[in-house]
């Protein structure tokens, strides 16, 4: 089995994930991808503005209806920092057969050193970097790390968040679902 392992903080979930994701299952032969929401990022600990619990129902309804998709809630149900080195040694343990594929971005790469233990992050999964398809060279990459060329897809959650807070549209920035669920629950307000 091909496992792809897509973590982050979904604040909200976007399109760009989800094209990231379809990217990488097509381009890594995945058979599977687990997105998994991150209780909190650790160099990200003062941005989260969403509950655990909503983005975790977000991330859901993006990928609702993909067989090739599922999301897995161990790092908001395990509480307390996210650490990538902890999630892959639990896919290490449910999956040990299984080829497993970390996905990253490559703003990953300017502070993958500063990761909790990144030479067994690289030992647990390889390191699938979400490169631009653009035809410029990717950065450097990490030894036994594969760059996995993506689509550009000029959407952040940043964005979304303002675009909410000042009553603009999300069509076409996340799947009706995830506007609808952010509406109802009345976040990033």
């Amino acid at each position: 089995m091909r496992l792809g392992i897509l973590g982050g903080t979904f604040d909200p979930p976007h399109v760009g994930h989800l094209l990231a994701a379809v990217d990488a299952v097509e381009r890594l032969t995945l058979d599977r991808l687990v997105l998994v929401p991150a209780a909190v990022q650790p160099l990200k600990a003062a941005k989260a503005t969403a509950p655990a619990a909503d983005r975790l129902a977000m991330t859901r309804l993006l990928v609702e209806g993909d067989a090739r998709f599922e999301v897995d809630a161990l790092e908001i149900e395990r509480a307390g920092l996210s650490f990538s080195v902890d999630t892959l040694g639990v896919f290490a343990s449910r999956f040990p057969s299984a080829d497993r594929f970390f996905l990253v971005g490559t703003d990953v790469l300017r502070t993958f050193d500063k990761w909790r233990e990144p030479e067994q992050v690289l030992a647990l999964a390889t390191l699938a970097v979400m490169t631009r398809d653009d035809g410029s060279p990717p950065a450097a990459l990490p030894k036994g790390a594969v760059a996995v060329p993506s689509r550009r897809v000029d959407v952040s959650s940043t964005e979304i968040r303002t675009r909410v807070a000042a009553g603009r549209s999300l069509r076409g920035f996340v799947p009706d679902s995830v506007a609808a669920y952010i509406a109802a629950h009345g976040l990033y307000r």
